[in-house]
This record gives C-alpha cells, sequence and structure tokens, in this order.
C-alpha cells in the first residue's frame, strides 16, 4: 500500500464532500461529516497525521 501524503482538513473535507458526505455539526476544531449510516470526524488542522488519516 502506498503511503499516505499529509494533507490539511481543509483538503480532507474538500475530498470526503466529493464522495458525498456533508457536515453534519462542529465542535471546537473537529467537523462531523456523514454518509447515509457511515460518518467520520475530521480535526480542521494545518496538517492530519497519517495514523489519523488512514484511520
Amino acid at each position: 500500500m502506498p503511503k499516505l501524503p499529509p494533507i490539511s482538513g481543509a483538503e480532507c473535507v474538500k475530498a470526503l464532500k466529493r464522495l458525498g458526505f456533508a457536515v453534519t455539526r462542529q465542535r471546537g476544531s473537529h467537523l462531523v461529516m456523514r454518509r447515509g449510516e457511515s460518518g467520520c470526524t475530521v480535526p480542521m488542522h494545518k496538517e492530519i497525521k497519517v495514523g489519523t488519516l488512514a484511520g
């Protein structure tokens, strides 16, 4: 599996929106996005760590 590139929280949100996710709510620096039954939390930081991004 290739290494994941370091991306920002805003870039991650943009990619998830293209996949059909919508922003449900935000608390502090974390966004919660949902698509149907599945959801994810995105930290709005300058750079998301690779382990967080892989999860």
